[in-house]
């Protein structure tokens, strides 16, 4: 699933709508540091802003904001910040994959959405320009026809959404040569259900190979990874662990700038070898994945 995809279908409008609002117009808003935007979202009248200072004991919580004006200073610091320190072909995809919003409760004009944030921004020159590993529950209401974010309890630990979390975290301190590739050298993944697929390739449902050259080939093997961790619930985004089996390990750079394009940090842990395929293919890749 693309990860800027709406889960709620147009179908079901009034989830719809909330997260067209809360993800893709707050994200889109917050690249660009405008408020304007934003704040068209927030109701005129009422606004609460709670800061639960990573703590799920209500007691250590705090009144953050009681109008929208300190509330825009905080954010707008932030999105400056992490545009400066973004890498160059910009955090959007990354934002976007870090944004979890899978729980809305609606009842009559009251909503109550349940926005998990798990993921990194890439900096300049390499390393990490934001982590993002907290969640925030939003209080929407529904007035003159349309819904508003009327508050919000924020900074909640990311733990508090275990049952959804995304359960793959790269860990920070381990280390790697400084001639490594898009991977990471250790992750740590939480109990959960697990989703291994079988070698994919760059094969159609007829069997015919797509591609001679090893990028062709390359994106369409991944494709065929993401359907089949779809089939199960799954997404790129989940997977802890490739195995890649290249026809001519001289293809190692290429291979990578397309794996670069479609996999996102936190990397999955990876093992490359040349191998002897199929006539015709020139990669092969498996996938492991813990499933949300």
């Amino acid at each position: 699933m693309s990860a800027d995809r709406n889960p709620f279908p147009e179908g079901d409008p009034e989830r719809h709508f909330i997260w067209e609002m809360l993800v893709r117009r707050d994200i889109e808003a917050y690249l660009e540091a405008d408020w304007a935007a934003h704040s068209r979202d927030f109701h005129p009248e009422v606004f609460i802003g709670l800061v639960a200072e990573r703590s799920l004991d209500p007691d250590a919580w705090r009144a953050g904001y009681g109008e929208l004006a300190g509330y825009r200073d905080d954010w707008l610091q932030s999105a400056r910040d992490t545009a400066a320190r973004a890498e160059p072909r910009g955090p959007r995809e990354a934002l976007y994959r870090a944004t979890i919003l899978r729980d809305i409760d609606i009842n009559g004009d009251l909503a109550i959405a349940h926005k998990k944030f798990n993921g990194i921004v890439s900096a300049t020159g390499g390393g990490v320009a934001a982590v993002f590993d907290w969640q925030t529950v939003y209080i929407c209401v529904r007035r003159s026809g349309r819904w508003w974010i009327a508050g919000f309890v924020g900074n909640l630990p990311f733990a508090a959404g275990a049952a959804v979390r995304r359960p793959v975290t790269m860990v920070p301190p381990a280390s790697q040569h400084v001639t490594a590739g898009p991977y990471s050298a250790v992750i740590d993944v939480s109990p959960g259900r697990l989703v291994v697929i079988s070698g994919q390739a760059a094969l159609d449902a007829a069997g015919a190979i797509g591609g001679t050259d090893i990028e062709t080939q390359t994106r369409a093997t991944l494709d065929n990874c993401r359907r089949q961790l779809e089939a199960a619930g799954a997404d790129l985004e989940d997977v802890f662990k490739v195995n890649v089996y290249l026809r001519d390990i001289g293809d190692w750079s290429r291979f990578n700038a397309v794996y670069r394009e479609v996999m996102q940090p936190p990397y999955p842990v990876r093992t490359a070898i040349q191998a002897g395929l199929i006539a015709g293919l020139d990669v092969e890749i498996e996938m492991w994945a813990a499933k949300p």
